[in-house]
């Protein structure tokens, strides 16, 4: 069953993108971007999206950049970050100041994903 949300999945990998999308499209409404940048106006373009998921390590802007402002102009959108590396000093940062809801490691666990994002959402 889909549910009526609506993620925005951010990341500078086409596969990873499509993985996402794969893995995720049947139980909630999954939008893409390709960078920050794209994160941004999708974000600005949809106020439908509740929760972004965004890659850590993009050229340009990273996930930590990309969620600083777009948490200014989407203060009630709940972020997440996913990497491929162990949490760093900015992540935790991040987390400590509530910036970002946790952060994800690579490869992606769909369950664990899901289920955070159910219960930070109430929906069961």
């Amino acid at each position: 069953m889909k549910l009526p949300v609506t993620i925005l999945y951010v990341d500078d990998e086409p596969t990873n993108l499509i993985l996402f999308e794969l893995m995720f499209k049947k139980s909630f409404n999954v939008v893409l971007a390709e960078s920050g940048y794209q994160g941004l106006e999708i974000l600005q373009n949809k106020p439908e999206i509740k929760i972004t998921i965004s890659d850590m390590k993009m050229p340009g802007m990273n996930g930590i950049q990309f969620i600083e402002k777009a948490k200014q102009k989407c203060p009630d959108v709940i972020f997440y970050i996913l990497t491929s590396f162990e949490i760093t000093p900015e992540i935790r940062d991040s987390m400590q100041k509530g910036l970002i809801e946790r952060y994800f490691q690579k490869p992606f666990n769909m369950q664990e994903i899901s289920n955070s994002i159910c219960e930070k959402l109430a929906i069961h």
